[in-house]
Parts: structure tokens; sequence; C-alpha cells
């Protein structure tokens, strides 16, 4: 089992920068690839970045490469995604989850409000 804890949300005008973490309990955390979602207002759940178990390969969305740096410390439990130069679009709450390969993402966070003001 792996419990999941988002934090570092909040208010920021465009052009701002945020960092959310996510804090994982549990032994296995560094068996895990992690990736980042987020859910726009009124939208579906979208996919932002992931990275792989040793933090070797990451992958971002078009719509945040360039802006958004995802990174991990696995002796800390922990999953980060740096976000710069905000747009009023990357409002959402953004969720973290936890999975494999073969099994997708199968743990996940409640989630943290991010707002983007112009």
């Amino acid at each position: 089992q792996v419990q999941l804890v988002e934090s570092g949300g909040g208010l920021v005008q465009a052009g701002g920068s945020l960092r959310l973490s996510c804090a994982a309990s549990g032994r296995t955390f560094s068996s895990y690839a992690m990736g980042w979602f987020r859910q726009p207002p009124g939208k579906g759940r979208e996919f932002v970045a992931r990275i792989s178990w040793s933090g070797g390969t990451t992958v971002y969305a078009d719509s945040v490469k360039g802006r958004f740096t995802i990174s991990r410390d696995n002796a800390k439990n922990t999953v980060y995604l740096q976000m710069n130069s905000l747009k009023r679009e990357d409002t959402a709450i953004y969720y973290c989850a936890a999975g494999t390969e073969g099994q997708g993402y199968i743990y996940w966070g409640q989630g943290t409000q991010v707002t983007v003001s112009s």
C-alpha cells in the first residue's frame, strides 16, 4: 500500500511559480513510477508529467513542456512538480499518482488546488 499526500498548492499570479510536493508512505515508494495529473474546472483529469522509479526518465504533456519540471527524492519518499511561468489555464486541482507499467496508476492522492490569476 502507498498513501500519497500532495501539498504546495495555492493562489499565484500569472507568470509566477509554485512547487508541489507529494509525500508517500510505505517502503516501496522507490519501486513505483510517479505521475502528476490535473483537473481544470469543469473538465476531465489530464496528464501533466511522469517520472520513472529511478528518476532517469521524465515525460511531459506538451502544454507544460519547458515550464514544469518533475523530480523525485527516493530517500525522502517525495515527488515534486516545479511549475514556472504559470498561466491561467494551469488552474486546476493537481493530483499525484503512483503506479507500474503493467498496472498503470494504482494509488492516488487527494489533490491540491492551484489557482493562477491574471
